[in-house]
């Protein structure tokens, strides 16, 4: 069996338009935005957004769309202008000028593949990574919302039909699955769509408050007929790897331990968080919410740096 390649992931969400406080000055093999890439899906943030992204060193950077990014929703964006009554961009100067015609934002990403940055739709998508690994995504913008105010919207109920094989390697949402890092506002249907393919991460943003990492062990050898979060994680053998009650819990406790003061400068002077899980394929869940922009929207949470092993690619 051809040994597992150790593959560096750095993963953000939710930067609204905003530049990274800290740069990553190393290289790694992908680079994940999980959506909101701007506050008002106007073109000038996506712009910014696009520059973050080129000053990443990685030879791949995948990008999915989120609930602010509404104009990468050609008919939210063309339901948006009649609810305001703003004529279509074509007719009107200043809607033009701000949002950009209908596919012009998207038209953005795509003129930067050249720069390793892919624009995904919703589905599965399958990379030759430059490290040697093979890599298969399934990416989804789509958020759950009673009111569709925002882009790529669901309604609850009935929910969404979350398409994910249990030959994933990486599911990357924006919004969080029910039960792990989403604060009570997470999709149950989603929960059902991971517990049964369990990848090997899962990462997303959405829900700023509930920012950290947990590697989930699952019960059984598959997941059941109808799974539940309370039921189908290994509390036990889960752990939280980092969350914002965990950190500030941490930081207190570092007042008197001069270790653990140390691990969290050393941590603030890199400017991100990391893991590399050790995780059994079918058996364990590493779940990332990197959303950047705080709750308060006043100052920027940490980014995820992740190793994982993946697959040699055959096609070397």
């Amino acid at each position: 069996m051809d040994t597992p390649i150790k593959t560096r992931f750095f993963i953000i969400s939710d930067t609204h338009g905003e530049d990274l406080a800290s740069r990553l000055t190393e290289p790694v093999d992908v680079v994940i935005h999980c959506g909101d890439l701007t506050e008002h899906s106007k073109l000038d943030e996506f712009g910014q957004a696009i520059r973050l992204l080129k000053s990443i060193d990685a030879p791949l950077k995948l990008v999915i769309a989120g609930n602010h990014d509404w104009t990468l929703d050609d008919t939210l964006y063309e339901e948006k202008l009649v609810e305001s009554k703003f004529k279509p961009p074509k007719e009107d100067d200043a809607v033009r000028k701000a949002f950009g015609d209908f596919g012009e934002a998207r038209a953005l990403f795509e003129a930067e593949r050249s720069a390793g940055i892919l624009f995904l739709d919703e589905g599965t998508h399958d990379f030759q990574l430059a490290n040697g690994s093979s890599l298969r995504v399934y990416a989804s913008a789509f958020t759950p919302s009673n009111e569709n105010h925002g882009g790529y919207p669901y309604d609850p109920l009935p929910g969404h039909d979350w398409n994910i094989g249990d030959d994933v390697d990486i599911a990357i949402t924006h919004s969080p699955l029910k039960g792990v890092l989403d604060n009570r506002a997470g999709c149950r249907m989603l929960f059902t769509a991971i517990a049964r393919a369990r990848p090997l991460m899962h990462c997303f943003g959405h829900i700023h408050e509930a920012w950290g990492a947990k590697k989930v062990t699952w019960r059984g050898n598959e997941a059941s007929k109808y799974p539940d979060p309370l039921t189908e994680m290994d509390g036990l053998a889960s752990e939280v790897i980092q969350s914002l009650a965990k950190l500030r819990g941490a930081r207190e406790d570092a007042k008197q331990d001069g270790q653990l003061k140390a691990e969290l400068s050393d941590m603030d002077g890199r400017g991100y968080c990391q893991a590399a899980p050790k995780l059994q394929r079918g058996k364990q869940t590493l779940f990332v919410n990197a959303a950047i922009q705080d709750a308060l929207k006043e100052k920027q949470q940490m980014p995820w740096l992740v190793e994982l092993e993946l697959p040699r690619s055959n096609k070397q």
